[in-house]
């Protein structure tokens, strides 16, 4: 017998966060406007008890700025722990340098963007692509959406591939068009993402975790020769 398909009216940050929450451990969260609802809802939710994937309550950590919150989710992310985090504008700008380590060092994780105008001559909170278009060079992959129904899918599948491939994401789609666009959209839950999770990709992530068990060396200075071997050594993972 086919299940039976469960609707639910939210708009695209709801929509993010929803399925983020059950990928997560860990959220390092900073407020700004239209992301801020994502960390709201996953604050809420972790507040309630809600459990994600592996029948945890998601922590979350509220730091001092962007930047503080894109460090917290690359130490996280090194200690072993999945990880996530939600921005846009200036703030996901703030998070470019940590960015480049997490992509560096081939750790999966997903950042949720709800995409917004950069402040130039004055302040914008209207959607564009210009932050995220700013990232393209850090070596994290975009996955975009246009739609509520297709955040809801798509973020999924954000988490998963990043899991598969130990590249990050970030996952993205406008700011207010979408993030705050409300639409009856069908629900994807624990049941249907729990079959799509390859354990052996979570411990895969565990294992390349810092820790004195398996002590491994991260964050030398290198000379010019052997930096660019390492960096042609990364083209075999997809960009």
């Amino acid at each position: 017998m086919a299940k039976e398909k469960k609707f639910i009216t939210c708009d695209g940050n709801e929509a993010a966060a929803h399925v983020s929450y059950m990928f997560s451990e860990v959220a390092a969260i900073y407020p700004i406007t239209p992301s801020s609802p994502m960390a709201e809802h996953v604050d809420e939710w972790a507040a309630r008890g809600r459990k994600n994937l592996w029948g945890q309550t998601v922590s979350v950590q509220e730091m001092q700025s962007e930047a503080g919150a894109a460090g917290a989710v690359h130490g996280s992310l090194q200690a072993g722990a999945l990880t996530t985090t939600f921005t846009a504008s200036q703030g996901l700008l703030l998070m470019i340098p940590n960015m480049y380590k997490i992509a560096g060092e081939l750790i999966p994780c997903v950042f949720d963007v709800s995409a917004r105008t950069l402040a130039s001559h004055s302040l914008c909170i209207f959607g564009d692509h210009q932050d995220v278009m700013a990232c393209r060079q850090t070596g994290f992959a975009m996955l975009c959406e246009g739609g509520v129904q297709e955040v809801m899918d798509l973020t999924a599948v954000a988490h998963l591939a990043s899991l598969e491939t130990m590249v990050p994401f970030v996952n993205f789609f406008d700011g207010f068009r979408t993030s705050h666009e409300y639409h009856k959209i069908e629900l994807m839950d624990q049941e249907d993402i729990r079959p799509l999770v390859k354990e052996e990709y979570i411990k895969r992530f565990r294992d390349r975790a810092m820790s004195p068990e398996r002590p491994i060396t991260r964050g030398t200075a290198e000379n010019p020769e052997t930096f660019f071997t390492h960096r042609e050594a990364m083209i075999q993972f997809p960009k």
